[in-house]
């Protein structure tokens, strides 16, 4: 099935009350992983390509590597450009084949994200075919790759905005900041409560009044999270029983996260998750089985880690399976 853009994928999942999985790739293995499991629970699904992935295996590779399975299964698949730094970014994107692509200009001034994020727009639905565009308002706090925020320095999205923004830019979609947060460590200790048992930290909520304020100025407007992975108390433990050192890693509560899906969020964005599904097949592996050199067997656990993990994202907080027939 040749790759195709968010556009009806988002109206099918806003109508339904789900959401689409933006799962980020970065090698075959991560590839194989995510499409096998999308296939097999029969559900639409979006491969992206941070800045850190295209220095990493380069954007033909990783292109090819999405067409590749494109040729071995039969559901619907965007590829997508996740935070593009600038125009040019966003236009070599679109030329190489990308459908969809993500403008961020959420850390300008308001009306130089409206001018950016403008002129990407107008160049990517003139591409033939056509490629949906992603802006953000707000920031979001952590590390991906090359988006830095320090936390205390991330700010909400503002729903007074949103209606005037997306009329001038033009954009398919929105992402917009209600609490989530990049990377491993979303949240500092002194933002959660800790658990008396446990001694895991407890999140704060997601600003729910935010997206149900800005899903009223929007009605029927997609809406994005980043940010999303819940950091799996399981996966962190894995690693950390096998010589890693995760401390305090905490992510946002899937509960939180179906509820959004159930709003107006049509677009939930999941890498942690799947760095930490990965890492934590290799590190069991590698313990297992010391005398281990072959990178096929001890990869392999972790591709298997990280399609179980997609799976029980696509089933128990997206929604999203079944919807690909």
């Amino acid at each position: 099935m040749p790759l195709v853009n968010s556009k009806e994928l988002f109206k099918k999942a806003y109508d339904g009350g789900y959401a689409i999985g933006a799962f980020n790739c970065n090698n075959m293995e991560i590839v194989q992983a995510i499409t096998e499991a999308a296939q097999e629970c029969k559900s639409p699904v979006i491969l992206q390509v941070s800045a850190g992935a295209r220095k990493y295996a380069k954007p033909c590779y990783l292109k090819h590597l999405v067409e590749a399975a494109c040729e071995d299964t039969d559901i619907p698949i965007v590829l997508h450009l996740d935070h593009g730094a600038d125009f040019e970014i966003c236009k070599d994107c679109i030329d190489g084949g990308f459908t969809s692509v993500m403008i961020d200009a959420s850390s300008k001034s308001f009306e130089e994200n409206i001018a950016l994020t403008k002129k990407v727009v107008e160049y990517a639905h003139a591409h033939k075919p056509y490629v949906t565009v992603e802006a953000e308002l707000g920031t979001l706090a952590g590390i991906e790759d090359d988006v830095k925020v320090e936390h205390g320095a991330e700010s909400y999205t503002k729903p007074e905005d949103v209606e005037e923004f997306v009329r001038r830019t033009g954009c398919d979609s929105l992402a917009i900041a209600i609490g989530t947060s990049h990377g491993a460590y979303k949240f500092r200790p002194e933002q959660c409560t800790r658990d008396p048992k446990t001694g895991i930290l407890l999140p704060p909520p997601l600003r729910f009044d935010i997206l149900e304020e800005v899903s009223k100025r929007l009605p029927g407007f997609p809406i994005v999270l980043h940010g999303s992975s819940s950091v799996n108390q399981e996966y962190v433990k894995i690693i950390n029983d096998h010589g890693g050192k995760l401390v305090d890693a905490v992510g946002v509560p899937e509960s939180q996260l179906r509820q959004a899906a159930r709003l107006a969020v049509c677009k939930i964005n999941i890498d942690s998750d799947l760095r930490l599904a990965m890492t934590a097949g290799i590190r069991e592996h590698m313990e297992a089985h010391p005398d281990h050199f072959d990178p096929r067997q001890y990869v392999g656990d972790g591709r298997k880690y990280v399609k179980d993990l997609v799976k029980h994202k696509i089933t128990e907080v997206l929604g999203s399976d079944g919807k690909a027939e």
